[in-house]
């Protein structure tokens, strides 16, 4: 790690070197560099540049309101649980339009993955197209560079593509500003990352420090772009790359600092920050680094108040009494186990309760698992005013079967503590301090190769995989026959919960069901020519998210809505606005498709 933080203050320069600031262009380079073509000779200034690919991928997952809650919502596995106001990415009919507010902490987050997905395409592009003015000691070390830039590169355009579709292609650093970028189809996109990450899986390897990019990152973002391809046994090759005689596996037995406790489990042991960067821990693939004495970001990842529920407000006793307190030094603190909460990613009863088919598993056991009754009365005016329910579990309701509690949506929900419990020494109570973070563990690479024996209906080879996660969760086995996409999309919410960006993840499967022509479990069949108005997506959400299939309203009155449309967001109508001399499109469902033109469908 010692190399890494020699290098970070140069990060920081490139940052607000190679950030994208300018209003004539979303892609347009600020002018100032303190960097001249000499310093590109020095190998160390191009790894600096992919500390600054690092850092912006960072920023994704931390902070109040992070973007990574908007992957979340537009999912099966969860919804804004704001509910004191309008705003928030709820009636999504109604709000998220090109024009509207598309990066807000208390809106939504989609501006944020368009500004932030390009810079970091400009970061590794600067790497990319400067590679060869640098004095290398050999080939390797050259092509290791250039392979870590790939995939950062390849890891954004993946996100672009299944989050707005077809989208401008850059492959060289832009120096100059501009303002002609033309749309380019979204396949021809993931067949060049196809390209580079092949190349890349040659020359990274897994000798690098945390946080930098390794071979098995680069074989793992490969398994999931060629499953976008439909290149089915490409994504098992790529997949067994990762798998078979790699220093990745599964952990199957207790480690780490939390190891010697009884109390706890090996799930526990997974997901405790002072664990997943151990070198004993086999697990992690790719690797986000918080570290305090990183400069690491302010206030840590907040994520306890993001992901846990508003549960000092709104919950009162049978007899009507304010029945929780989420304050410190009370005689009951449970805000020191569970922080102050305030239900914006508010799980769903999907997620929550009905994927949950066995009690054993270790992901739902209570300790690793949280719901609203193991919380417990903690008012400290309940000692007089209503002893009877003091230090007494929560209730929902009273003994009549009425509601007794508020605001079910924001404040009554469960919780997986295992992974949403991150210490924080700076906020009391505690919003979930600094922590590294899971980007790819092997996990998701079974469920990943598992997914492509689905596609190639080698149900028996899929459940394996599938089984593989299972056991080591203490879950019992699935039978080939039992196998089908909403399987291991099951599989995948218990145990990638707010490690996978979800809503990116559902609009893949989408477009290869488009491809394939594929029946899904649900008796339909979808293609690309209607991609916008009938897909897998939507289809998939109505079903399982019961907020958007029933239309559910907030106490403030507004709307859970959601149209096919949204299986791809809106392109920022601030970029298409200023790209005066090209032409971005417009996704369908959205105001100003009706001027698109063809994409781009082959680079030259």
């Amino acid at each position: 790690m010692k190399n890494l933080y020699k290098i970070l203050p140069v990060c920081l320069v490139i940052t607000i070197l190679t950030g994208i600031g300018c209003k004539k262009s979303f892609l347009e380079p600020e002018p100032l560099s303190f960097y001249t073509d000499e310093d590109y000779k020095d190998p160390a200034v191009l790894r600096a540049t992919l500390v600054a690919c690092a850092r912006n991928l960072r920023n994704e997952y931390f902070g109040d309101g992070a973007p990574w809650i908007t992957e979340q919502i537009f999912s099966e596995i969860a919804v804004d649980g704001t509910t004191d106001k309008s705003g928030p990415a709820q009636d999504l009919n109604l709000l998220i339009t090109p024009d509207a507010n598309l990066n807000s902490v208390d809106f939504n987050r989609i501006g944020y993955y368009w500004d932030e997905g390009y810079k970091g395409i400009k970061y590794a592009n600067t790497v990319i197209s400067r590679i060869d003015a640098a004095n290398f000691k050999d080939e390797a070390e050259r092509n290791s560079i250039l392979g870590s830039a790939y995939f950062h590169r390849a890891f954004r355009y993946y996100r672009l593509v299944n989050q707005f579709g077809d989208v401008p292609l850059l492959l060289n650093e832009v120096t100059t500003p501009r303002v002609d970028f033309y749309t380019t189809k979204r396949e021809v996109i993931l067949q060049k990352m196809k390209t580079d990450l092949e190349f890349a899986a040659q020359w990274v390897t897994d000798n690098v420090n945390k946080g930098e990019v390794t071979k098995g990152a680069v074989n793992h973002l490969l398994t999931k772009v060629n499953l976008a391809l439909g290149k089915f046994d490409d994504a098992i090759a790529s997949a067994n790359a990762v798998i078979n005689g790699s220093p990745y596996a599964l952990m199957t037995n207790r480690f780490g600092a939390t190891r010697a406790d009884e109390t706890r489990n090996l799930i526990w042991d997974l997901h405790r920050p002072e664990n997943k960067s151990l070198g004993e821990n086999r697990e992690g693939i790719f690797m986000v680094i918080d570290r305090q004495m990183d400069g690491g970001y302010d206030g840590g990842m907040k994520i306890m108040r993001q992901a846990v529920p508003n549960w000092g407000s709104n919950i009162n006793t049978p007899n009507g009494k304010k029945g929780t307190n989420d304050g410190i030094n009370l005689e009951i603190t449970q805000s020191n186990l569970y922080g102050r909460g305030i239900g914006r990613c508010r799980g769903t009863s999907y997620s929550t309760q009905a994927i949950w088919d066995d009690p054993n598993d270790l992901r739902h056991i209570k300790g690793n698992w949280m719901n609203m009754e193991d919380l417990v009365y903690n008012e400290p005016a309940l000692k007089k005013s209503d002893p009877t329910y003091y230090n007494k579990p929560i209730q929902l309701r009273n003994a009549a079967g009425g509601l007794i509690v508020t605001d079910t949506i924001r404040s009554y929900f469960g919780w997986p503590q295992y992974k949403i419990f991150i210490p924080d020494f700076e906020n009391a109570p505690m919003q979930g301090g600094h922590t590294d973070w899971y980007v790819f563990r092997i996990a998701e690479t079974y469920l990943l190769r598992a997914e492509a024996y689905y596609w190639k209906d080698d149900l028996a080879s899929a459940a394996a995989d599938i089984n593989k996660v299972r056991a080591r969760a203490n879950a019992a086995p699935y039978t080939p026959a039992s196998i089908n996409i909403g399987t291991i999309l099951d599989e995948r919410a218990r145990e990638l919960y707010y490690e996978e960006p979800r809503k990116c993840e559902l609009t893949r499967i989408a477009y290869i069901f488009a491809l394939t022509g594929k029946t899904a479990y649900n008796g339909k069949a979808y293609s690309l020519t209607n991609f916008s108005e009938n897909n897998f997506f939507y289809d998939r959400v109505k079903e399982k998210n019961v907020f958007y299939k029933n239309g559910v309203k907030t106490n403030h009155g507004d709307q859970y809505t959601m149209s096919p449309y949204h299986v791809l967001w809106p392109v920022p109508q601030s970029a298409i606005r200023a790209n005066v001399s090209g032409h971005i499109n417009q996704n369908k469902g959205y105001s100003g498709s009706e001027g698109n033109v063809p994409p781009i469908d082959k680079i030259e």
